[in-house]
């Protein structure tokens, strides 16, 4: 054995640098690939968050402001306040495009056009290029591959819509009373205090809120119901819910209706299901158009204490595709069950203190159009 020859054994000294050598320029390579693509769409991300706040944001000025310069200054300003790669987005004007969103059928995409007579969208345009304000991204080891930089574009349309309103407001005995309780001057069988009462200040609400519907670029169409229940008190027949003008592009009517009810005595119990099933009905009738949305405001100072549930009215409503905001006036309302009732169609609920609260909501309301990102 100890004769054998033995083998000589292989030299492999260097053999991993020559692997180490082969492979390294490889490893840069996809690691340069993973981080730049994870920065890229990181960037990305915040280049579309950023153009969809700015389209939003423009979109909304247009319907409170109701100017183009005052939709492109929203829009610059919401753009600025988004980091892009770090730095805020700066939008120029010539990225901004003010026209109109509209649906050829209900459900289909909408589709931008710039320009036009009936104003509702901005078409915001965010990039990070050559030629922006804010020039294109740098990144982090792509020098490897040869590429230094990407240039990402990003385009949002927002779309205010229009909207078909029913107003239902409550007309039972307690809206006679003041906003803290206190009845008023001149008894039940007289028409309701134009100051003091409950229904004097929601007449100056529902005047304020058509006020605001008469200076928004949309157009709109109002009808009102007013809600309480049967009988016959002080010499006048009251009925549990009245509509008392159908939807119309002319406020004149709702104008109307609420100095005749402002003209005789408010009385009775607080049927607020009636009320809206007779909204439904406003919001379900012919005059309604098929690409606008429909919206119920319903104002109580009071409870339901009759009639049928509000809110499986409320469902009912939300299966047609209706709407509905709740305002609750004076601290006897019953704010939990009118913000189920909000929350089961879809919309919010509001109270309000006192008189002046009461107009500001509903101005609110009639000012804040519903803003949709369609692009």
């Amino acid at each position: 054995m100890s004769n054998q020859k033995r083998k000589p054994k292989i030299a492999r000294q260097g053999g991993m640098l020559v692997l180490i050598a082969i492979t390294l320029p490889l490893v840069i390579i996809m690691a340069a690939f993973a981080v730049d693509v994870a920065w890229m769409q990181l960037v990305r991300s915040e280049l579309r968050t950023a153009t969809d706040a700015a389209s939003r944001a423009g979109a909304k000025a247009l319907s409170l402001q109701q100017t183009e310069a005052a939709a492109r200054d929203a829009a610059k300003l919401a753009a600025s306040q988004n980091l892009v790669a770090g730095v805020p987005l700066v939008v120029r004007d010539s990225e901004i495009v003010i026209g109109e969103g509209t649906q050829a059928t209900r459900g289909s995409r909408f589709q931008f056009s710039p320009g036009g007579a009936r104003l509702n969208a901005v078409r915001v345009t965010g990039n990070r290029t050559s030629s922006s304000a804010g020039g294109p991204v740098s990144l982090f080891l792509g020098q490897v591959m040869g590429v230094t930089q990407f240039q990402p574009t990003q385009v949002a349309t927002s779309t205010q819509l229009d909207r078909d309103i029913c107003l239902v407001v409550d007309r039972s005995g307690s809206m006679m009373w003041g906003a803290v309780g206190r009845r008023p001057p001149g008894g039940r069988c007289r028409p309701p205090h134009p100051t003091l009462s409950r229904w004097g200040a929601l007449n100056n609400a529902v005047a304020g809120f058509l006020d605001e519907l008469d200076n928004t670029a949309q157009n709109e169409q109002c009808g009102i119901v007013s809600y309480a229940n049967r009988g016959n008190r002080c010499g006048f027949r009251f009925t549990t819910s009245d509509i008392n003008a159908r939807l119309d592009f002319d406020f004149t009517p709702v104008r109307d209706a609420m100095a005749d009810l402002s003209s005789r005595p408010v009385s009775g119990a607080t049927n607020i299901g009636a009320g809206i099933r007779n909204g439904i009905l406003v919001l379900t009738d012919g005059r309604v158009r098929p690409l606008a949305l429909q919206t119920v405001v319903v104002m109580t100072d009071g409870r339901h204490n009759t009639g049928p549930e509000p809110v499986i009215a409320a469902r009912q409503a939300d299966r047609e595709g209706i709407t509905i905001h709740t305002v609750t006036f004076s601290a006897e309302a019953d704010f939990a069950r009118m913000r189920a009732v909000a929350s089961a169609a879809n919309g919010q609920h509001f109270h309000a203190p006192d008189a002046a609260a009461l107009e500001r909501i509903f101005r609110e309301i009639a000012a804040t159009l519903p803003v949709l990102l369609t692009e």
